[in-house]
């Protein structure tokens, strides 16, 4: 469920253009449920038949806001997210171990997560936030942002321009059996981690050694 609905957004494009687009992106890669995806094609589609929007300005303004709010959303994560794990992860059973090996499984996998996760609605809110927290490299994080940013863009963007509202009708038609997927996927995940826990562990404090790292 997201804070606006279809009838919303399309004179929120009238009205503030590029602008408007790149915010809602920018807030979705931030952690915030909007429909950064929807007002793309929705923008789109609606460059197609209007000479107020170009195609190319639709796909730039969607690129720079899902790259900044992603950093954000990072940002975001490391600063606070991070800090708040190590003072009172133990609470909701976030061991010292287990802490570890979110940021190894980030330190072997994150650029994948984070380019895939672009295009799933569920990880393109989350995935920036946790790369944050699990102290992903930072330049290993923005350049995975950047290429899945620009292949979203331009794979949804130019899309919805040329095959207008097939695309759309696709998009609203699959878009549930994509949230069930990740949603699949996020549990699944898990079930395998917690099968194999103790050998992950092992590697992460392989690959970590000595105690957490403070933020600085």
């Amino acid at each position: 469920m997201t804070l606006f609905t279809h009838a919303d957004l399309e004179p929120l494009i009238k009205s503030y253009g590029y602008w408007g687009i790149g915010l809602i992106v920018g807030i979705e890669s931030m952690g915030i449920p909007l429909p950064g995806e929807t007002i793309l094609v929705l923008a789109s589609m609606y460059a197609a038949y209007s000479g107020d929007l170009t195609i190319y300005g639709v796909v730039s303004a969607a690129i720079i806001g899902s790259i900044i709010g992603d950093n954000i959303g990072y940002w975001i994560g490391h600063r606070y997210g991070y800090p708040l794990l190590l003072k009172h992860g133990r609470r909701i059973n976030m061991t010292e171990d287990r802490i570890k090996l979110g940021q190894y499984l980030f330190m072997s996998y994150g650029a994948k997560i984070v380019f895939i996760g672009r295009f799933i609605a569920l990880l393109r809110i989350l995935a920036a936030f946790l790369a944050g927290v699990n102290r992903m490299p930072w330049w290993s994080f923005l350049f995975a942002n950047a290429t899945g940013a620009i292949l979203w863009a331009s794979v949804f963007g130019f899309g919805g321009y040329w095959f207008g509202q097939m695309v759309f009708q696709v998009h609203k038609a699959y878009a549930p059996f994509v949230v069930a997927a990740a949603v699949l996927g996020f549990f699944g995940l898990g079930y395998v981690l917690h099968r194999n826990e103790k050998r992950l562990i092992e590697k992460a404090r392989i690959a970590l050694p000595g105690p957490l790292q403070n933020p600085t």
